[in-house]
């Protein structure tokens, strides 16, 4: 297996494209050449050899628009429409037509005039780096001008549905034109992995470009690591044994190959195989993949607010995804540290100046507005309502995450305790009204802000668990979050305890949100785990009764979300098997407190 950590001689990966990039977005108005003539093209007869060898149209001029432009001959022959005769030579062998040669020059000669027919494409740019044309018969003009870029557009059709498009052909490879690669893959088929993982996965950590701006590049090479990894990823949802075997071979394959660039799309690539991995319980893989991970994105400068402007193309969204990946990556390492306790949050002392992402309908619509930064937010005052993305609000409890892993907690620092717990209070008390709720107005759902309350809650579970009254001996075969430290079981519960219950509670009335469970990060499965913990905890109490329904219908809620999550992510059934196999525990255990002595049962009746 090769290493990542190979030396890199630049300190920035600047990758140039080979060609301009056309990705969708809102349609152009159209430009044509002023002294251009549009004009509906008629049915002809017959058309010349050479358009009819090539199988295009033809406006049956003498000669026609199309040899003018290639200036070639323009030769007619007679239709052989009806002919009954024999269609083979005496020799047996298939008579040919001789080809009429075509030019090709990289360009029409100047001095022939200028006129072609063009069909008209949605949204797609024809210039000299492009040579894609889409040929709908429904739609057809015949522009006579000067050779010069122009954009012709009809009605824009349904970007999702790949189903609707036209048949497209390269008319131009058919005539030995030379053409770019990367244009007769703008419109690739559909790959029914690629939609499982936007579908599916997608939102819950939204940093590679949307589908319809990344299937431009489908084929783009040193973006096919991230292809093969999202297809891994899309096929966990959909299939099972060997296809996401070999898919995830693929993907592993292409990443550590050393003709792949390192860069943005690398990085992208190896954190969507982290979190897949991580949901699969291969953590020893994860753990050597971040530490790749993070080497690469820091030799690459990743962490840097230059890299977006120097490698985004001049491409707003595509410099939006450079700095979502950065961030991403730094709320996977912060809560892979805080679930795993195996990594201690690399990220979080190394200095970047990247921009915050901007909000998921932005991202989403192209419509990327002027970032802001994390002073900007550290710097808001009382008076100020400057509101932030979800995006931002999320990296902030990943930070406050941080302050907890470096802060020295123990009874003898208290004050430490009271310094998160301000921290985490301020988080809360200063998001903006349309912030306070995981969904959204019309009812969807903002799983960027249910990532962040999710995060706070287990946040504060970590800090106030150790010194609450909670006796976790019940579970301490959880391998989940919360550290396991016996403490007295009391009926006078000290602020620390009711901190722990409270964001408990919190963490499992996320589960009541009307949206699928799998519309979350796997990571939400610790979350219920470690809120679990806390109510076995609380049944484990002498004073709670064996059947006290407020803890029983708590665990059963977690338990549902954990069987949800077990239909895909296997670390999730692992986990639902551990709290289900405590909470059968506790509760024998319980019954049997509750149960009459064994001598007034033995006991004989009087009659």
């Amino acid at each position: 297996m090769h290493s990542l950590a190979a030396s890199h001689s630049q300190p920035l990966a600047i990758r140039q494209a080979p060609g301009p990039y056309l990705l969708p977005g809102p349609p152009p108005a159209p430009v044509v050449p002023s002294n251009a003539r549009i004009h509906a093209t008629v049915p002809i007869a017959t058309a010349c050899l050479a358009c009819r060898t090539k199988h295009l149209k033809c406006n049956g001029q003498r000669p026609c628009s199309r040899c003018i432009s290639f200036d070639c001959e323009c030769v007619y022959v007679a239709s052989r429409r009806g002919y009954k005769g024999p269609r083979r030579a005496p020799g047996g062998i298939p008579k040919k037509r001789k080809a009429v040669p075509v030019p090709s020059s990289a360009s029409p000669p100047s001095s022939s005039p200028s006129s072609a027919t063009i069909h008209v494409l949605p949204a797609v740019s024809i210039g000299p780096d492009t040579s894609l044309i889409a040929l709908n018969p429904s739609i057809v003009f015949s522009v006579s001008g000067p050779a010069s870029p122009f954009i012709l557009q009809s009605p824009p059709l349904d970007p999702l549905n790949l189903a609707t498009y036209p048949t497209y052909i390269n008319p131009f490879e058919a005539l030995n034109y030379p053409f770019s690669p990367l244009c007769s893959q703008i419109f690739p088929p559909p790959d029914r992995y690629i939609d499982s993982f936007y579908h599916h996965f997608y939102s819950t950590h939204p940093f590679v470009l949307p589908q319809d701006y990344l299937l431009p590049l489908a084929k783009d090479a040193g973006i096919e690591p991230l292809i093969a990894a999202m297809r891994w990823v899309g096929s966990l949802y959909i299939d099972t044994g060997s296809t996401c075997v070999r898919l995830f071979e693929e993907a592993y394959r292409l990443i550590y190959d050393l003709a792949s660039p390192k860069d943005g799309f690398l990085v992208q690539a190896m954190l969507v195989l982290i979190i897949g991995l991580d949901g699969n319980r291969e953590r020893d893989k994860v753990k050597e993949i971040l530490a790749n991970v993070q080497h690469t994105s820091l030799q690459i400068g990743l962490n840097t607010r230059l890299f977006a402007s120097l490698n985004g193309r001049s491409i707003p969204i595509l410099e939006e995804s450079w700095r979502r990946i950065w961030w991403d990556l730094y709320v996977v390492d912060a809560t892979i540290a805080g679930v795993h306790r195996t990594s201690n949050f690399l990220l979080y002392d190394i200095p970047a100046d990247v921009a915050l992402p901007c909000e998921e309908y932005q991202y989403l619509s192209g419509q990327i507005p002027l970032p802001r930064y994390l002073e900007d937010m550290d710097s808001c005052d009382l008076n100020d309502n400057r509101e932030f993305s979800s995006f931002a609000y999320r990296i902030q409890c990943a930070r406050n995450l941080g302050k907890l892993m470096r802060l020295p907690i123990s009874r003898a620092q208290d004050k430490n305790v009271a310094k998160i717990e301000t921290f985490l209070a301020n988080w809360q008390l200063h998001l903006p009204a349309s912030k306070r709720d995981t969904l959204y107005k019309d009812g969807e759902l903002d799983e960027m802000m249910f990532q962040a309350f999710m995060m706070a809650h287990a946040i504060s579970i970590l800090l106030h668990q150790p010194f609450s009254q909670l006796d976790t001996s019940p579970t301490r075969d959880i391998n989940a979050c919360a550290p396991n430290t016996p403490a007295a079981s009391s009926d006078a519960f000290n602020s620390h305890t009711k901190h722990t219950i409270h964001a408990a509670n919190e963490i499992t009335m996320l589960i009541t949100h009307r949206v699928p469970q799998l519309s979350h990060t796997h990571f939400f499965s610790y979350m219920v785990t470690l809120a679990s913990t806390i109510h076995l905890s609380v049944w484990s109490l002498a004073f709670v009764p064996h059947n006290d329904d407020g803890i029983r219908q708590k665990i059963r809620l977690n338990v549902g979300a954990l069987e949800n999550f077990s239909r895909v992510w296997p670390a999730a059934a692992h986990l639902c098997g551990q709290v289900k196999g405590i909470a059968q525990e506790v509760y024998r255990i319980k019954k049997q407190q509750y149960l009459p002595p064994q001598f007034w049962i033995d006991f004989p009746r009087k009659r």
